[in-house]
């Protein structure tokens, strides 16, 4: 029987046309295709998912406020020619913590291999890196973050480096560091620098530590003039919360997930805790789809001018808080120089990936492209003090905004902004508003239009009066005495 089911088996692959034989072949290579990934998705760890590949449709025009152009820090753009130079200083900042330390490099190489599958599940997509290679990268990358942070926060010459050192002081290579650190594929999970601080201070009660050194540090992008945090001053418990600044250790309801992420939540500070824009159970694709149609918040500046709404600069150094009142608009101070496209561009791809994020950046800066439709409109608003431009014209500031959301999914109803965009809108639409915006615009735009109008009313008033007497006299004549 065995020889006959060989044989039968023999003369049925002869017998098979080369199409059976391929079709078979492709019949096999799916199910094999589907195993893999019933494999994949049982070894998958999606709740630990933060740090994420920036989507293709919002990095297709404007690829280099996504991508680092002086230093790596991650897996993603791990060991790309451009970037290789850093890897020396990465390597000099190890043997400066080593040498300042007297520890052992198996201490921290044991740590992060610890951490090794945690921290992979917090990257997008699947790391090529062998486990060696991932476990130097953190232990490289973590200990080159740590030393900027600490170094801008104490002194670099505290940490042993000289003034004039290439990389480890306060020069101008610091803001190009700085800038490529907070972008959202350039990112390194909070835990594992929060380990290595641990371990190389010598304590075990370093949480917040690091999330604290990172708003100092990232502070000189804050799209503001003022400072971003007041850690240390005392302060009374009456006003506490009223003008209590952004602290991590104090914000412990969710866990702070990566460098990108604390710095968004000092932006944001102080407001109350936003909800999650959905949670994972109810969120449908239906509330992310990019429709330009649903992403008018409101009228740009010079149409809101002509209905007779005002723009005040509101004073407060959150940058976000803008308010409508008695037909003011009043929007705080925003700072625009050569880092703030990137660092927009980032936070709004954060929001866009992260499903826990609510979208309070997106909704700020979709709600300015609204109000910004030309140079002109930039021009007023500088005019009124709310718009600082660092970077040359209005021009540039009119297409940073109307370029950055182009292709971003946005629902207007999950907008912070969307009630007081319907004030706004109501305002605009009553036509009483939009005649005295006209008369005063065209008819009374200097004090000698005032002067002539009261003049002629009042000289109308007297003829009046003339006309009424003249014609009081013809009809009702004096009687003779």
């Amino acid at each position: 029987m065995l020889k006959w089911y060989l044989l039968t088996l023999i003369m049925r692959q002869k017998l098979q046309t080369p199409d059976q034989k391929r079709r078979e072949e492709w019949v096999i290579w799916i199910k094999d295709k589907m195993d893999q990934v019933l494999k994949d998705d049982d070894t998958a760890n999606w709740d630990k998912l933060c740090i994420y590949k920036v989507p293709h449709y919002l990095q297709e025009n404007d690829k280099k406020s996504y991508f680092p152009q002086i230093v790596s820090l991650g897996p993603y753009h791990h060991g790309k020619d451009h970037l290789l130079p850093m890897d020396h200083h990465k390597w000099r900042a190890l043997n400066m913590v080593m040498a300042r330390t007297k520890h052992n490099i198996e201490t921290y190489i044991d740590a992060m291999k610890e951490l090794e599958e945690k921290a992979r599940a917090c990257y997008e997509g699947t790391i090529s890196l062998s486990s060696y290679e991932f476990t130097k990268m953190l232990v490289l990358d973590g200990f080159f973050v740590l030393e900027l942070f600490r170094g801008l926060d104490k002194g670099f010459s505290v940490l042993g480096y000289g003034r004039n050192d290439p990389v480890f002081a306060t020069r101008g290579l610091m803001h190009s560091i700085q800038r490529d650190m907070v972008m959202l594929e350039n990112q390194l999970p909070l835990f594992v620098l929060n380990r290595l601080l641990e371990l190389q201070l010598g304590t075990q009660n370093q949480t917040g530590l690091v999330a604290q050194l990172a708003i100092r540090f990232f502070n000189p992008l804050m799209p503001t003039d003022k400072p971003s945090t007041k850690t240390g001053q005392a302060k009374t418990k009456k006003s506490f919360k009223k003008d209590e600044f952004f602290n991590p250790i104090a914000d412990k309801e969710e866990e702070e997930l990566h460098c990108l992420d604390v710095f968004r939540r000092s932006l944001l500070k102080p407001s109350l805790t936003p909800e999650p824009r959905l949670s994972r159970k109810r969120w449908s694709r239906k509330t992310r789809v990019a429709d330009k149609r649903q992403q008018q918040l409101i009228h740009c500046v010079t149409e809101l001018r002509e209905a007779g709404i005002k723009f005040k600069r509101r004073k407060t150094d959150r940058f976000w808080d803008i308010r409508f009142k008695n037909g003011y608009l009043e929007i705080p101070k925003l700072l625009i120089h050569d880092g703030t496209k990137s660092l927009f561009s980032n936070l709004i791809a954060y929001e866009q990936c992260h499903i826990d994020s609510n979208n309070d950046i997106t909704s700020y800066i979709i709600f300015m492209d609204n109000l910004i439709d030309s140079a002109e409109d930039v021009s007023y608003l500088h005019y009124c003090g709310i718009i600082e431009n660092w970077l040359g014209n209005d021009y540039e500031v009119a297409d940073l905004f109307n370029r950055l959301c182009q292709e971003v999914a946005f629902d207007l109803k999950d907008s912070y902004l969307s009630e007081l965009s319907h004030k706004v809108d109501r305002y605009y639409n009553r036509k009483w508003n939009t005649v005295k915006a006209v008369l005063k615009h065209k008819y009374f735009n200097n004090p000698w239009a005032y002067f002539s109008f009261c003049a002629a009313v009042f000289l109308l008033i007297l003829t009046l009066f003339q006309s009424y007497f003249t014609a009081y006299a013809y009809f009702k004549p004096p009687k003779p005495p």
